[in-house]
């Protein structure tokens, strides 16, 4: 690999799937991590429940559909 970085997006279906690769030269990456579109997505919910029911922040978070895997960092 030649020393340097590169970010990709792809869509996915629940988002912004990103990959961001950093290089130092060697046979295997420097830096590698993954953005989890379930991350990004449920920050939106603080704002989704403002002003609302706390009953509501259930449908808030069903409609992301995030996956917890993603999310846990």
């Amino acid at each position: 690999m030649e020393p340097g970085q590169a970010y990709v997006a792809i869509e996915s279906p629940r988002g912004e799937l990103g990959c961001h690769v950093v290089s130092s030269g060697g046979t295997r990456p420097y830096r590698v991590h993954f953005r989890d579109p379930s991350f990004t997505n449920l920050q939106a919910v603080a704002a989704m429940g403002e002003g609302g029911q706390v009953a509501d922040i259930i449908g808030a978070v069903a409609s992301i559909d995030p996956v917890m895997g993603g999310v846990d960092r």
